[in-house]
């Protein structure tokens, strides 16, 4: 695959990375769930942060998934089972042992944070190593991705998702077993894991190169537009729906808002400037830094007015730059940059 051919995916990722930071972000702001900083001053509150929360849960994680396991299979072929586990140590359990110990210090518990991503994707990569030492890779197929698979992908994800959450309602985090040091959210996990194999399967099979503009705007489309049912949900009988069937509606969502936004991506953002490439470098660091940064950000500016939309469009934009740029003076070090 040529080089320039992923430019969308480095582009896809940056701004993944932007939008984790403004839903970090809103937290703060919004009933977006546990947040180690709460603001004195209770009118710093946005209620529709909500809806925002909600439909980023639904796909954004699963995407980063996606994106990362589309990458694993060319990894493994080109350095073979031992120096693929080597680097994947190097690049995913070096960050994670140090922000993971840093939070765990400055929390006075084990604590993993946002490295919860990064551990599971650790896990999903050496996973992976082990299945290739005993099964060869799937060869590539001249077929095009069909909208009923991702509807079948999306049903199977969704009706599985449900009753998981029958048990382990969304924002539920557990130790496997009570005793594995992984965190998870049984809610989302599938989801996590369906994408990754997604992304590998999408890699062998060519799917990304091969969707139609058709099948990709499509997509688009209904994920945008179940999307905005989220948001125009209110309090009726729209709203009971959605959320007596939210396991399925959500990974309806999931599954079709992201293949319209790599149909989106790779149909008008696959090209890069020097700009954009200084971004792609950069946003494994951003994400990983991005959050220390921001409670700092937050506690220093808790007591200046901004107004809550205000507070909130500016601690995400500052931490954004504050995360890209931490990062980008880190990895002058030439030790750091062979990991991050």
């Amino acid at each position: 695959m040529a080089t320039n051919r992923q430019y969308y995916l480095d582009n896809l990722k940056v701004w993944l990375t932007v939008l984790v930071v403004f839903h970090h972000a809103g937290q703060a702001y919004g009933n977006g769930g546990g947040w180690a900083y709460t603001p004195s001053n209770p009118a710093e509150f946005l209620p529709w942060l909500g809806n925002f929360f909600s439909v980023n849960a639904g796909f954004f994680m699963g995407l980063y998934f996606l994106i990362s396991g589309y990458f694993v299979p060319g990894s493994y072929d080109k350095y073979g089972g031992k120096t693929f586990v080597r680097k994947k140590l190097v690049r995913l359990g070096i960050p994670l042992l140090v922000m993971g110990a840093l939070l765990s210090i400055l929390s006075g518990k084990f604590e993993t944070g946002h490295m919860w991503f990064v551990e599971s994707l650790l896990v999903f990569c050496l996973l992976y190593a082990l299945y290739r030492r005993f099964f060869p890779p799937i060869h590539s197929s001249s077929r095009q991705p069909a909208f009923w698979v991702l509807l079948l992908i999306g049903l199977v994800m969704g009706i599985g998702s449900f009753f998981i959450r029958q048990l382990s309602p969304q924002d539920h985090w557990i130790w496997p077993f009570g005793i594995i040091p992984l965190p998870m959210e049984p809610a989302h996990y599938l989801q996590y894991v369906m994408l990754f194999v997604l992304g590998i399967l999408s890699r062998r099979l060519g799917w990304l190169e091969k969707m139609s503009d058709r099948l990709g705007a499509s997509s688009l489309t209904i994920g945008l537009l179940l999307a905005l049912g989220i948001y125009l949900r209110g309090d009726g009988a729209w709203s009971a729906f959605v959320w007596r069937w939210f396991g399925i509606y959500e990974s309806l969502l999931c599954v079709f808002l992201c293949t319209g936004l790599l149909w989106l991506f790779r149909r008008f953002l696959n090209h890069t400037t020097p700009f954009l490439q200084w971004c792609s470098a950069q946003s494994y660091g951003a994400y990983i830094f991005h959050m220390l940064l921001m409670l700092l950000l937050q506690a220093a500016t808790d007591t200046i007015w901004m107004g809550a939309l205000g507070k909130f469009l500016f601690i995400g934009l500052v931490t954004s730059f504050a995360a890209f740029t931490l990062t980008w003076l880190l990895r002058l070090i030439p030790a750091v940059r062979k990991v991050i």
